[in-house]
């Protein structure tokens, strides 16, 4: 038997990060795959980058940390959208160091994991080409375009959204682990999906970890993170900021 797990969207939220590597230890989870946005958005970027340094997760790229590193270029964004995120990205900065950013940076887009299981695993943050493409689970035609591109494989799982599902097309299994840190499903507990392989055969399951969102706020505000009262909105009831 061999026990995996995916999260992402840590979004800078260690405390979240923490109970849910807390979970998978009690679970005795083999691997950890982290598929993006660890830092931004949250009180303790630096926090974040320790813990999972610590854990030996496979650690991929997420949309929000190319924008940490390279800067904001979505000109999808509103103008007060963009100013708010930037200044975010400022107050970030200023508490990562440039080998935190040369690791964010080195991360890669995308991975397969293939362990002899007859099963394929095609992981990465939003979709394998597009960092911050968005494809919800009733986008059929969208997932098959965007996320379903390589047809080796036999299962996808990514994150982005901060809505996790589970779904079956076309034979195929496609999963969204949602966000450890900040979901948007209006369940504002951290989400993260496990697979568990015996005897050639596996089982998927998407988990709700609990942990003090209270004292994430107040991490917010001794911290004087920027846009308070939105990030409070967003970790306390798991919808968007707009």
């Amino acid at each position: 038997m061999m026990k995996f797990a995916f999260l992402s969207d840590i979004n800078g939220n260690a405390t979240a990060l923490e109970a849910v590597l807390n979970d998978l230890h009690i679970q005795k989870i083999d691997r950890i795959y982290v598929l993006g946005n660890l830092c931004l958005r949250g009180p303790e970027p630096k926090r974040v980058l320790k813990l999972l340094q610590a854990s030996n997760a496979h650690v991929l790229k997420g949309g929000m940390d190319d924008w940490l590193v390279n800067g904001i270029t979505d000109q999808n964004l509103s103008h007060l959208k963009l100013a708010a995120l930037n200044e975010e990205r400022q107050w970030t900065l200023a508490r990562l160091s440039e080998e935190d950013l040369a690791y964010l940076n080195a991360r890669p887009n995308e991975c397969i994991i293939d362990e002899g299981f007859e099963q394929i695993i095609h992981a990465f943050h939003a979709t394998p080409t597009d960092l911050h493409m968005t494809v919800l689970a009733d986008d059929t035609a969208k997932m098959e375009e965007a996320i379903m591109q390589r047809d080796e494989a036999d299962t996808y799982i990514y994150g982005h959204t901060g809505r996790p599902f589970i779904r079956t097309l076309y034979g195929k299994t496609v999963m969204n682990v949602g966000s450890v840190g900040m979901p948007l499903d209006g369940h504002p507990l951290a989400s993260y999906i496990t697979l568990t392989y015996v005897d050639g055969r596996y089982s998927a399951a998407i988990h709700r970890t609990p942990y003090n969102r209270e004292h994430v706020v107040e991490i917010y505000k001794q911290s004087d993170y920027p846009n308070i009262e939105k990030m409070s909105t967003m970790i306390y009831y798991a919808v968007p900021s707009e």
